[in-house]
């Protein structure tokens, strides 16, 4: 088995500003896992609230872990090991998504196909962050123009407070009237609880589907002030990181959102899904700062996931990745081995 690294800068066509600041761009690893002839990929998005803050420090991490020894061992029992030794799940994501890559190619059949699930049917949202109303107005056609984009997430949770949030919003609503799109809303837990509590009843007055972590990280034992006669059905994001969190909060909220670079993985991310369920929860799917490879992955798991934001890879100029194409709105998978999804050829040669 051969393992290689490679660092790429993903440069964002437009900055995505969120409650907790802005990204302009994101320096990730790909790791190409070669073997038996065929060569799988995977990707990590490193993040300072997600234990490896640098492209350096993941390919660090992944290069003790892998020194162990991972040869012979099945994806689930390395999983298992990687958080036993407390590995950061943006750096172990790499590996993860690389072996299920590998091993559905080594099947000749799409990943999709290889998990059980249906190809994607249900439209991505493509995100819109914190802006003036001035920009938000210039960006919704830049979005959406030429495009097959159904749906569009909000940032909201502005440091200046809710009165900045709305007249956004509002602009959002205008911006929008003569395109066919339905509207979601993420505060990234920039509200208090009175805060969250008026604002999920003025947004539910404008049509919105449902709000996103409304309250920050930490806050969970909050959450029960705001399910109880909800106008709007409750997600948590940062909140959901792993299956093992999910009980904790799982009475006070309608569904969960998974990110690959939270959980680390598929192999963890198939655990949420069915965590949920038997909690009888609706699930989510997002991403971080990604390219196609760790958007096809999660990509080739979204047909049994409600509602889906795989749309960081839209936003990248240029994406250096290929494999998750939108097809009338649907981020999709490619009917190929694997996750389907590469890293191009002029990033490592």
């Amino acid at each position: 088995m051969k393992i290689s690294y490679y660092k790429v800068n993903l440069e964002k066509r437009f900055p995505l500003a969120i409650s907790r600041g802005v990204n302009y761009n994101s320096e990730n690893i790909f790791l190409c896992l070669e073997k038996d002839g065929i060569k799988a990929w995977g990707e990590a998005a490193p993040g300072k609230t997600e234990g490896a803050s640098s492209a350096d420090k993941v390919k660090q991490i992944l290069e003790e872990f892998i020194a162990q020894g991972i040869e012979g061992k099945s994806i689930q029992s390395l999983y298992d090991l990687a958080k036993k030794q407390q590995v950061p799940p943006c750096a172990y994501v790499a590996l993860d998504t690389a072996l299920w890559d590998w091993t559905s190619k080594k099947a000749g059949l799409p990943l999709y196909q290889m998990l059980g699930f249906s190809k994607p049917q249900t439209p991505t949202s493509v995100t819109i962050g914190i802006n003036p109303p001035e920009v938000v107005k210039e960006r919704v056609p830049l979005l959406l123009d030429g495009t097959t984009v159904k749906s569009l997430k909000i940032k909201l949770g502005s440091p200046q407070g809710v009165d900045a949030d709305k007249a956004m919003f509002e602009q959002v609503v205008k911006s929008t009237t003569n395109y066919d799109v339905k509207l979601r809303v993420d505060a990234n837990g920039g509200w208090d609880v009175a805060q969250a509590q008026h604002m999920m009843k003025w947004l539910a007055d404008r049509k919105v589907d449902y709000i996103e972590q409304p309250l920050k990280e930490g806050e969970e034992s909050e959450l029960k002030h705001l399910y109880k006669n909800r106008p709007l059905p409750i997600y948590v994001d940062e909140s959901c990181r792993l299956a093992e969190n999910i009980p904790i909060f799982a009475s006070h909220v309608d569904g969960v959102n998974m990110k690959l670079m939270k959980c680390g993985g598929i192999t963890e991310a198939l655990r949420i899904i069915s965590t949920a369920r038997a909690h009888g929860l609706k699930t989510m799917i997002g991403c971080m700062s990604e390219s196609s490879v760790a958007i096809a992955a999660a990509a080739s798991i979204s047909g049994g996931i409600d509602h889906i934001d795989l749309d960081s890879h839209y936003n990248l100029n240029p994406d250096p990745s290929n494999g998750a194409p939108m097809v009338n709105g649907v981020t999709s998978p490619l009917d190929l081995p694997g996750h389907g999804a590469e890293l191009k050829r002029e990033f490592y040669a």
